[in-house]
């Protein structure tokens, strides 16, 4: 099961340096993230990890609090034109109301939704 940690951290030089450098220090693989910031002095960060237990026992031990965590589902596209709106195309068709949507590593995207049951259904 993959999960989505959300993460704030004060928008300033270094914070995502010592955010990748606590996860890596644990052996925590980060397979992807986004991170933007929201103009008040603070950065969300969500970071994909299979397994979020040691994500947060490192990130906790650090002082670095989680936001939110949620199961998401992680789809295999082939890195084309139009691979994004073609699977978001079959999302909506079924009705599904996205709340996260991003790129992972190896050519994955990454969705959470109201309902996550439904967006597996859709993309089976």
């Amino acid at each position: 099961m993959a999960s989505d940690l959300a993460i704030h951290l004060d928008d300033q030089p270094g914070e995502l340096a010592r955010l990748g450098q606590v996860l890596g220090e644990a052996g925590v693989n980060i397979e992807g993230f986004c991170a933007v910031t929201s103009g008040g002095g603070q950065a969300e960060i969500h970071v994909l990890v299979d397994d979020p237990t040691p994500a947060f026992d490192a990130l906790t031990a650090a002082g670095i609090e989680i936001a939110s965590e949620q199961e998401v589902a992680v789809v295999d596209v082939e890195d084309t034109p139009g691979v994004l709106g073609e699977v978001s195309r079959k999302l909506g068709d079924a009705g599904v109301n996205l709340t996260l949507a991003y790129m992972a590593t190896s050519t994955r995207l990454v969705f959470a939704a109201d309902d996550l049951a439904q967006v597996k259904t859709a993309l089976d």
